[in-house]
């Protein structure tokens, strides 16, 4: 008998950088976990021309289709048959959507949506892996070959920096599937290494994690304090924080001397997920923000982190009804001798 739990983590290891290429399933998947998170309606006497689930999947179908407001109501007033696999029957006015983004995208809200896509697929509450990283945003949409032909006036120089200051994600994703499991935004440059215990407060609050992968941006023995011994979790983390010395003398922290000392490669080797995530994000949604303001841009990120995990949480159901239907793969299939390793 095949342990189907084997199957499905071979399927999505096979197809780990893909999420689902249909706007009506993710539509279906925002709305079941609305549904399940949102109240129908803001307060007694709103209107009630819309439901909240149906505003919040207008704003994750802006992101899916890399538009604006304007585009994102002209897109549905052409798809009656996406509207009705939420229920929409009146397309809302553009600035409905951009007054609804402020109420369903604030932190504690956010908060509790990207904790339903986790629970909608993480039944246990519990992961072996995970890994934490940031990346920055482009702020606005100016092409880089223009930023480049742009010389200075006084001195013939390339220009090549277009702004000081990016929007900031960090993000913890579990390494098995890329499901994001918390989302910190800010404004770069910043260091990581202060942003290490807000963003794994915000997951362990979701799940329990084994496991938790971060590169030398967040070493320090303060960071392996806080997940050792008060999350209980082991921290993976490479001792290079700091001016390199040649010298054999102990680091500061015996946490940090241990990762110089036993530090595991194997398992570091998967921390490279979490850049799979964010290449993920960039390329199917865009690396620039549309949002001009910083709560705007904030608000847009987190936007992005939700409907990664609604897009990739359909792409498991598909590939886990598939294992079902096809459990063989060609023999001659180079993943076919993974797969076979995989279930033995």
């Amino acid at each position: 008998m095949l342990n189907w739990r084997s199957v499905f983590e071979c399927l999505i290891q096979s197809r780990m950088s893909k999420i689902t290429k249909s706007p009506r399933k993710v539509a279906v998947a925002a709305y079941k976990i609305a549904k399940s998170t949102l109240p129908q309606y803001a307060h007694r006497y709103s209107p009630k021309k819309f439901t909240q689930p149906q505003l919040f999947i207008c704003l994750v179908l802006k992101i899916f289709f890399k538009t604006d407001y304007r585009g994102i109501v002209a897109i549905l007033s052409d798809s009656p048959d996406l509207c009705k696999s939420f229920d929409l029957v009146k397309i809302p006015h553009f600035t409905t959507l951009q007054k609804a983004s402020k109420k369903l995208l604030c932190l504690a809200v956010a908060d509790n949506l990207l904790k339903a896509t986790v629970d909608s697929v993480i039944k246990n509450n519990a992961i072996d892996l995970a890994a934490i990283d940031s990346t920055g945003l482009d702020a606005s949409y100016i092409s880089r070959y223009f930023v480049r032909r742009r010389r200075s006036k006084r001195y013939n120089l390339w220009e090549d920096t277009i702004y000081r200051r990016w929007p900031k994600l960090s993000i913890i994703c579990d390494c098995s599937n890329h499901l994001i499991l918390s989302a910190i935004t800010t404004r770069g440059p910043s260091p990581d290494i202060n942003q290490f215990r807000k963003t794994l407060k915000q997951a362990v609050d979701k799940v329990e994690i084994e496991k938790i992968l971060a590169d030398a941006g967040y070493d320090s023995q303060g960071n392996h304090e806080y997940a050792r011994e008060v999350q209980q979790i082991e921290s993976i983390i490479p001792a290079r924080h700091g001016r390199p010395t040649l010298s054999d003398k102990p680091l500061k922290g015996k946490y940090r001397e241990l990762m110089r000392n036993n530090f595991d490669k194997k398992t570091y080797g998967q921390r490279w997920q979490v850049e799979t995530v964010f290449s993920m994000i960039k390329r199917n949604f865009g690396s620039a923000l549309r949002a001009k303001y910083y709560w705007s841009q904030c608000r847009e990120m987190m936007l992005m982190v939700l409907t990664h995990n609604l897009a990739v949480i359909q792409l498991a159901k598909k590939l886990f009804y598939r294992a079902l239907l096809t459990p063989f793969l060609p023999v001659n299939s180079r993943r076919f001798h993974w797969f076979v390793i995989r279930l033995t």
